[in-house]
């Protein structure tokens, strides 16, 4: 065998397998290997979308957290502010009862004063005709003097 046509030979059978390979063998390889590619690009992408999305949420959960902290703030002052008010109504209705509470007792003590000057001037009026019998040594006829005594009583 000559060296030549040998050459020739594995030249061609290289050549041959060669163009199999590249026909047949590496399609499927570039093919598995462009997917695997796309697979983890794919991957990375959704690993960022992913994290994007998180840090989306958690500044949508710091912001819902914060808007509840003042909804809950501005309840508990709106609830302050009632219950101030209510102190005030009941301040306020306390301190009403308290002056109708006095001007019942100033009216009571009125009247009490009143029938006490009256019981007085009948008292007066009593001891005058009584003193006045006692001058006289007559009896003074209390009807027939009414209005006398009546200008007495009024007068004292």
């Amino acid at each position: 065998m000559n060296i030549n046509l040998t050459l020739i030979g594995q030249s061609i059978a290289f050549a041959i397998f060669v163009w199999f390979c590249v026909k047949y063998v590496w399609p499927p390889i570039t093919a598995a290997m462009e997917a695997r590619q796309k697979k983890i690009a794919d991957g990375l992408s959704a690993a960022d979308r992913a994290s994007l999305d998180l840090e989306l949420a958690q500044e949508k959960a710091t912001k819902e957290l914060q808007k509840a902290k003042e909804e809950a703030a501005a309840l508990i002052d709106q609830a302050n502010k009632r219950a101030a008010q209510i102190v005030e109504a009941s301040k306020e209705d306390a301190r009403k009862e308290g002056e109708k509470l006095i001007e019942q007792a100033r009216a009571e003590i009125q009247q009490e004063r009143v029938q006490a000057r009256d019981a007085l001037r009948a008292e007066v009026a009593t001891l005058a005709v009584a003193g006045a019998e006692k001058i006289l040594e007559t009896s003074v006829d209390a009807k027939a003097h009414s209005e006398m005594l009546e200008k007495l009583a009024a007068e004292l």
